[in-house]
């Protein structure tokens, strides 16, 4: 997801990067009580074994663990599967919905693959060790349960309206799930859930990334004083980047589907090559770097909490990168052409491996070796020091690959913040309704914090929308939790068929039973 949350970050990301202005300032010192007693609630701690760390990480690794175990481990078992779905084996040209299965998977890459796979590996690298790296692949895996499980349910309560244009995800299944409680209870909890992710997805995916654009594009061409250190050079910068926001957010997911099938996989591409070519140059180096990442993640000493204290790092800074029980992702993967809503709980479960086991494993890894021995001394002040740790290790290649990194950083940026606009849109639709007046009031609204991401900080207002993004963890799984049967039933059909060779008979199909429909 890789945006940062400032709550548990050793500083405010925004504060860190740009000067702040009287506005900055008043907003900041309002919003900060706000801010402060909200995040307190959401991030609140606990301590075990020495080690200290949010309860959310807690809730969201036990979640992972509890559905692998319950699903059998499918995400082992079902890797050839998944594989077979993502590549349309079992597509029809009469599949229902509005992007391919490539594309939905894609689409919910580019909100998880951003900056936060650069900067915030850093910062787990550097503080808890080559270790923390370990834990982060361990939690990786269990995620892939989790994003099984709701993508599933995104798709299974979607419905698709006279226009074609599919209504999904987490504003769906958690209706269903709550309902058993009571109607009020459901509308409450899944309102929360709703403006939860409107809020991060103006502030956090909108204003925040355009900012973490901006800083990166500025240092790249020189600092305050080159190419972008001019007075207004802020506000044209945030003008451009929201046009070619509002452009692509513009025509929907499909449209964003468009841009991401391609984007993200190049961009992927990029990143996962250049820290090849840093490893490769720095080959001798590799063999004593996985040798450090297996001791460190049982390593005692050298760390408050010892080995639960690495194992900690790693979990958050995995659960922090690849959304796993945050429901975000079912909203872009319930619009997918598919008539077998289990079909992309399977393609769901490959997008924490490509981000958490091969981009962040990447990030760590070229971290240690071509920083060894002094990553830990050389990590500066919060994210900002993990960007550093990263360019440094890239600048092992030549003195001009960071400002390829900063055109990476960039992309990684642009690719959330569409995806991002587009599960505030869903939210906004829920909470507010589907007419076009409405969408285009809130398509405006995301290209206005664009500009102002580039132009102010509002770090309190950032740390206020991290927390309520957190707040739907705590809401989703328990709905996930519910419905776990429901998709358990859906996963045993679905390859029994695959077994007996029926995938693409519509008579095999399992209908959402009438009553369920009804309940959303």
């Amino acid at each position: 997801m890789d945006i940062h949350h400032s709550a548990l970050a050793a500083a405010s990301p925004l504060a860190a990067n740009a000067p702040s202005s009287p506005v900055d300032d008043a907003i900041n010192s309002w919003f900060d009580p706000i801010a402060t007693t909200f995040g307190s609630i959401i991030f609140f701690e606990i301590t075990i074994a020495g080690a200290t760390f949010p309860f959310v990480v807690l809730w969201l690794v036990a979640a992972a663990l509890i559905f692998t175990i319950y699903f059998g481990f499918v995400q082992f078992r079902a890797i050839r599967v998944s594989l077979e779905v993502v590549r349309g084996k079992y597509s029809t040209k009469t599949d229902p919905g509005e992007v391919t299965h490539f594309q939905a998977l894609s689409s919910a890459l580019s909100g998880t693959v951003g900056l936060g796979n650069i900067a915030g590996v850093g910062v787990a690298v550097a503080l808890g060790g080559p270790g923390a790296t370990f834990w982060m692949i361990i939690a990786g895996l269990l995620g892939m349960c989790t994003k099984f499980v709701e993508c599933t349910l995104g798709v299974k309560y979607r419905e698709i309206d006279e226009d074609g244009v599919v209504h999904g995800g987490p504003f769906k299944y958690l209706p269903v799930a709550f309902r058993r409680f009571s109607r009020p209870v459901a509308s409450v909890l899944t309102g929360l859930f709703a403006v939860a992710i409107l809020v991060f997805g103006v502030v956090g995916g909108g204003m925040f990334q355009s900012n973490q654009t901006f800083v990166q594009a500025r240092t790249a061409t020189g600092g305050a004083d080159g190419l972008l250190g001019g007075p207004f050079a802020g506000l044209i910068f945030g003008i451009v980047f929201a046009i070619l926001v509002g452009l692509v957010i513009l025509g929907g997911i499909r449209s964003i589907a468009k841009v991401t099938d391609k984007l993200v996989p190049g961009m992927a591409i990029f990143y996962v090559a250049s820290c090849l070519l840093v490893l490769g140059l720095n080959a001798g180096r590799i063999p004593a770097a996985i040798g450090e990442i297996f001791t460190g993640a049982f390593d005692p000493q050298g760390i408050a909490g010892g080995i639960v204290g690495v194992m900690i790092i790693g979990f958050q800074r995995s659960a922090f990168s690849n959304e796993a029980g945050i429901g975000s992702a079912a909203i872009a993967h319930s619009a997918v052409k598919t008539r077998r809503p289990i079909s992309e709980g399977f393609v769901a479960l490959l997008e924490p491996f490509i981000d958490t086991v091969i981009i962040c494993t990447m990030t760590a890894l070229t971290i240690i070796v071509a920083n060894q021995p002094s990553y830990r001394e050389d990590l500066g002040e919060g994210e900002i020091g993990g960007v550093a740790l990263a360019s440094d290790a890239f600048a092992t290649v030549a003195d001009w690959y960071p400002v390829l990194l900063a055109i990476a950083v960039a992309l990684f940026a642009f690719s959330t913040l569409i995806t991002w606009a587009y599960y505030g849109e869903r939210a906004w639709s829920y909470l507010f309704g589907r007419s076009k007046a409405t969408i285009k009031v809130f398509r405006t609204l995301v290209c206005v914090f664009v500009v102002i991401g580039c132009v102010a900080t509002f770090s309190k207002v950032v740390e206020f929308a991290d927390a309520a993004l957190f707040m739907c963890a705590f809401i989703n799984i328990l709905g996930l939790y519910l419905l776990m049967p429901v998709v358990k039933k859906e996963m045993k059909k679905y390859l029994a068929d695959r077994r007996a060779g029926t995938l693409n008979d519509p008579d095999t199909v399992d209908a959402v039973p009438v009553d369920d429909r009804d309940r959303v």
